[in-house]
């Protein structure tokens, strides 16, 4: 692999409040694309035109990061409703965005869902199917970031969405290919994160939680700003690229 993209979430607090670390601006003079939270499970529009305007300074990509309507639980908890209600609210909050973007002479690259309404995409064809048919008529070349093989993956390639397939160097996988969920994110050590991911992009494999190697294929690298310690996890792994002679860039 000779280049890949680096994103992170970012604009995740919500007024006064803060979550993870609150080192948005640090951590964005790391990444290539930027997933800035849309109001439903973190972020305000205050708080989305800031970070909006620092993605700006640094030459970062910006991409719509909506998810499940639940401030309490961060998006984190799964809701049980219709998939046109859901597609409502993805849509919403991509608009939103959206405005405050153009305000400030930026064009969305993409838009990804956070956390459970992620992960409810990945395995809805429903939801999924609504979704990318939808972002077919309003914006057929929106990057639809995802994980490669879930239902969302394979539907907006049938219909032609352009997908970022993601690989997750903060979380475990499985021998299914699929992400171990874990409500509460541990303490990671940032040499050993760095080494999976830079083993990833060379070799194609990840060691499962089963202790064999899954091979996977990826466009670009997610690493959670809310992870505990999640700037130092993004400097190491920026600099085993940068010293691998991986060039990190948004993939337009």
């Amino acid at each position: 692999m000779q280049a890949v993209d680096f994103n992170s979430d970012m604009g995740e607090g919500f007024g006064p409040w803060t979550i993870g670390d609150g080192v948005d601006d640090e951590l964005m003079a790391f990444i290539s694309s930027a997933n800035i939270a849309t109001g439903f499970h973190a972020g305000d529009p205050g708080t989305m035109r800031r970070t909006v305007e620092q993605a700006r300074r640094l030459g970062v990509a910006v991409g719509a990061h909506p998810g499940f309507r639940d401030l309490v639980g961060f998006g984190r908890r799964h809701i049980n409703a219709p998939a046109q209600e859901l597609v409502d609210d993805i849509l919403y909050q991509l608009g939103a965005l959206r405005e405050i973007a153009r305000a400030q002479g930026v064009s969305l690259q993409h838009i990804k869902p956070h956390g459970a309404l992620y992960m409810h995409l990945a395995r809805d064809e429903e939801a999924a199917r609504l979704l990318v048919e939808n972002l077919q008529r309003l914006e057929p070349g929106l990057l639809l970031y995802c994980m490669p093989g879930s239902v969302i993956c394979r539907v907006a390639q049938a219909l032609g969405q352009p997908v970022i397939r993601e690989f997750y160097a903060d979380r475990e996988y499985d021998l299914s290919g699929s992400i171990v969920f874990t409500r509460h994110v541990r303490a990671l050590d940032p040499a050993t994160v760095a080494a999976r991911v830079l083993r990833a992009c060379q070799e194609g494999v990840v060691r499962t939680v089963e202790g064999e190697d899954l091979s996977i294929e990826f466009d670009s690298i997610c690493l959670h700003s809310d992870t505990p310690g999640a700037l130092a996890l993004v400097e190491a792994t920026r600099h085993a690229l940068d010293n691998a002679g991986i060039k990190v860039r948004a993939p337009r």
